[in-house]
């Protein structure tokens, strides 16, 4: 049986999810895809930190190690920021490695020009798991987009808010509460920022913004507000009225200018997102032909964010397979 070659760039909570869903799923993969999945490689910041990790594996802070492993077919990028991770992508695609990636921040930055160093070095760049984690809106919009037009999306993309929103109205808590909730529950990190001020959202906005319409509002014009003036009472109020605060990404065009925002929006029971709790995300698409469609699942957390990015390396693996076949059909 041949093997695949992959490298981890991170061994932080999705990189971990990734090593660990290789392993667990290895006879499944086998079966799938008719090799093996060998992660020969793990780039690390803190050689001193204690990891999980097989001792015949390489585990460096040396990114030029990987770089030169003979035969190294994938690299699974989960760096948060946009740096080392664009850079480090910069220079696999240009080895000709193929590159599945859940750095959000960095990929709404640099996603468009990656996709197009990918295109010239004949290698695939995926990156399902940079905006809702399990929910596999990248890989369905790709697919309308054959024949649909998409005409606006709308989404819950940051469970941290959404966990957060959801708590305070059911169990009636402050708003510090339930942000302290969150963060013992392990949904929020120590500095929330990114998280509740919109941030996070944003940066999934563009990338969605960059896929359904090839291209992206002026950052600087895209209303950004986050949840942190929304009190307990006025939650409860809109309650009483049969609706409900959501923390909703919105984007869409307006001629030919795109319109995007991420903010509070008060709706009701109508609403494709008014049922979304938790640290659920979900995208509501508008289309052309096919109407309306609601994606809905884990947008956050080691193994969703991991099953994104197997998902997409087993299409990579399956589109490389059929690439190779296709000359044994040519007459």
């Amino acid at each position: 049986m041949s093997v695949i070659k992959a490298a981890l760039l991170g061994f932080g909570t999705v990189g971990e999810g990734v090593y660990t869903a290789i392993h667990s799923h290895q006879q499944q993969l086998n079966e799938l895809l008719g090799v093996r999945v060998e992660i020969v490689a793990v780039l690390i910041r803190d050689k001193n930190k204690k990891r999980d990790i097989e001792s015949n594996i390489l585990v460096t802070t040396d990114f030029e190690e990987i770089l030169n492993i003979r035969d190294l077919d994938v690299v699974f990028e989960a760096i948060v920021g946009e740096e080392p991770g664009y850079t480090y992508l910069k220079q696999a695609i240009d080895k000709g490695i193929h590159v599945i990636t859940a750095n959000k921040v960095m990929f709404a930055k640099y996603g468009q020009e990656l996709i197009h160093k990918a295109k010239q070095q004949n290698v695939k760049l995926a990156f399902e798991a940079t905006t809702a984690g399990g929910v596999p809106i990248i890989r369905t919009i790709q697919r309308l987009l054959q024949v649909n037009r998409i005409t606006k999306v709308q989404g819950i993309l940051n469970g941290t808010s959404n966990f957060i929103l959801t708590k305070m109205r059911e169990n009636k808590l402050s708003f510090e509460a339930a942000l302290h909730l969150a963060q013992q529950k392990g949904y929020a990190e120590a500095d929330p920022t990114n998280d509740i001020s919109g941030k996070d959202a944003f940066c999934k906005l563009m990338i969605l913004s960059q896929l359904v319409f090839g291209e992206q509002p002026c950052w600087s014009e895209v209303k950004i507000e986050g949840i942190t003036s929304i009190s307990q009472q006025q939650i409860e109020e809109k309650e009483h009225q049969g609706q409900r605060y959501k923390h909703i990404a919105e984007i869409y065009k307006e001629g030919q200018r795109i319109k995007a925002s991420v903010k509070p929006i008060i709706v009701d029971s109508n609403h494709p997102l008014y049922s979304i709790e938790g640290v659920e995300n979900a995208i509501a698409l508008e289309a052309s032909l096919v109407g309306n469609i609601t994606l809905q699942g884990p947008g956050a957390g080691k193994m969703p964010t991991a099953s994104a990015m197997i998902e997409d390396f087993a299409e990579i693996v399956q589109h490389q397979q059929l690439q190779e076949k296709i000359p044994a059909f040519q007459m």
